[in-house]
């Protein structure tokens, strides 16, 4: 069962001012020169996916400049008919998600609906930046299928903020029965959170390291390690044994908000000791692997957005992609690039529906479904 994109309209989003899409259902290419927002247009789907930017934290700083507000609305096809899809962020007041009309009480009530990876450039940020960067990664993966999980994660992160207040207050003197409630919470929640991640990884792993075989021509071994406090004790315990540098450090220095992902080339760090090229190669592996695992568990393939990958990856890289394309692997796609007739080069003889929509500096100028590309 999957689910696809029909229709797409923005409003004062980033620098799109007004835009509106009617999407295929197997391959869109958003094609223009850099700065017309393209990507832009990708993290909008991404926002409808799952209530969020893929690239901003702030809902307010995707307001077009000068304006105090953006509205997102979507169409997404199901096997049980059209779902009306809605998102607006006004300055001074909460962002208002709706599905067919109705607003939803949780957000999270609506992740995992309609799953969505995302392969862009800035991914090299998952290599590079610190190990937040990768629980956010991390999280937000197992949460679009798994709502229990999303769930413990959301009551950790709430009893850590609250544990973490008493810490720095420090506006009398300060027990561990003073912080036992949250403390009770840290380790119901957090032992939840530990088991699947640990059990999620498990999984991924394999998957990230069989894509990355694919790709590369080379000899090298990868891997994908779970770093976590709890994997030597547990929660309970890590409190008890970090509760005096709590004190000093005024926050909580031991659990799984500590986690980290490693990666690892031919047993050392990716980071450190790989290549940009293969730096690359594993980013695309572990996103390729997202998407299997996404598929399995949720029983949906998900949206597959590609953000101006064939101009940052050579032709042993391409070629992978474009395979699993060809055999049927994905569902809808979204390309994006700066480049027609590099994509027409990809794309042709694939055998799948292809529209192109081409963008400048003014906005969408032509979207060309009688130029589809249809191939035997």
């Amino acid at each position: 069962m999957n689910v696809r994109l029909s229709r797409l309209s923005l409003s004062q989003f980033r620098n799109h001012r007004e835009a509106r899409l009617e999407l295929g259902g197997e391959v869109n290419c958003l094609v223009g020169p850099n700065g017309t927002g393209k990507t832009n247009l990708l993290d909008a789907i991404h926002y409808l996916s799952l209530c969020k930017s893929y690239f901003e934290a702030q809902d307010l700083h995707n307001i077009l400049h000068g304006e105090e507000w953006f509205m997102l609305k979507g169409t997404m096809e199901t096997p049980d008919g059209p779902d009306e899809l809605s998102c607006a962020v006004r300055t001074g007041q909460r962002k208002v998600f709706k599905r067919n009309h109705k607003e939803y009480e949780r957000l999270a009530d609506h992740v995992g609906r309609y799953p969505a990876v995302m392969i862009t450039p800035y991914d090299g940020q998952l290599v590079l930046e610190g190990s937040e960067v990768r629980r956010r990664f991390l999280d937000g993966l197992i949460a679009q299928f798994d709502r229990a999980y999303l769930d413990h994660l959301l009551r950790y992160n709430r009893a850590l903020a609250q544990r973490n207040l008493l810490l720095k207050q420090q506006q009398g003197p300060i027990t561990r029965s003073t912080v036992e409630p949250w403390d009770e919470q840290l380790i119901m929640h957090g032992e939840a959170v530990h088991a699947v991640r640990r059990q999620f990884i498990g999984a991924l792993a394999p998957l990230m390291e069989r894509h990355y075989q694919g790709i590369s021509s080379g000899p090298e071994e990868v891997a994908l390690e779970h770093r976590s406090g709890l994997l030597e004790a547990g929660m309970r315990q890590i409190l008890d044994l970090h509760w005096e540098r709590d004190l000093m450090a005024q926050h909580t220095t031991g659990g799984v908000h500590k986690d980290d992902l490693l990666f690892t080339i031919n047993g050392r760090p990716l980071r450190k000791f790989g290549s940009q090229g293969q730096q690359k190669t594993f980013l695309i592996a572990l996103k390729l692997a997202q998407f299997d695992l996404t598929a399995e568990r949720s029983g949906r393939k998900p949206m597959l957005l590609l953000d101006d990958i064939f101009d940052k990856i050579d032709p042993q890289r391409m070629r992978h992609l474009l395979q699993l394309m060809r055999d049927g692997r994905f569902g809808q796609v979204i390309i994006t690039d700066t480049d027609a007739d590099r994509l027409h080069k990809a794309l042709d003889g694939l055998g799948l529906d292809t529209r192109f929509f081409l963008l400048d500096h003014g906005g969408i100028t032509a979207n060309t479904p009688a130029q589809t590309v249809q191939n035997a």
